[in-house]
């Protein structure tokens, strides 16, 4: 079984053991946090900052006549394409919707389709 303490203390000539100083003593002490905080940066932080890029090239890869998904559920056309929001198309009775960038969950371009429906026909 593996002891810790002789790793935590020192043993003098005399046989009494002491706490251990030093950076051994920061490391035995502070080691595990800071290991814990480097594993919490890369399991939560470097995910989260892929899907920001994979995001923001969606938003900028945007053009007009894709069709797009909103976080709010609404499918519809882009009509024009501003500085920070777009306007939609939606609907049979071809309704225009003013929506911010940030809002859109996926994009459908038309090139996507066509790839669909030659993937089925084959």
């Amino acid at each position: 079984m593996f002891r810790l303490l002789p790793l935590l203390t020192t043993t003098a000539p005399d046989g009494t053991t002491t706490p251990t100083g030093g950076i051994a003593g920061f490391i035995a002490n502070y080691g595990i946090i800071i290991l814990l905080v480097v594993v919490m940066f890369v399991a939560f932080y470097l995910p989260e900052r892929k899907r920001k890029k994979q995001f923001n090239d969606m938003v900028s890869g945007m053009k007009v006549g894709d069709d797009v998904y909103t976080t709010g559920g609404i499918i519809g056309k882009i009509i024009k394409i501003e500085e920070s929001y777009i306007i939609l198309e939606t609907g049979p009775d071809r309704v225009r919707i003013k929506q911010d960038k940030r809002g859109i969950h996926s994009i459908t371009s038309k090139e996507d389709k066509e790839e669909v429906s030659d993937k089925k026909e084959k």
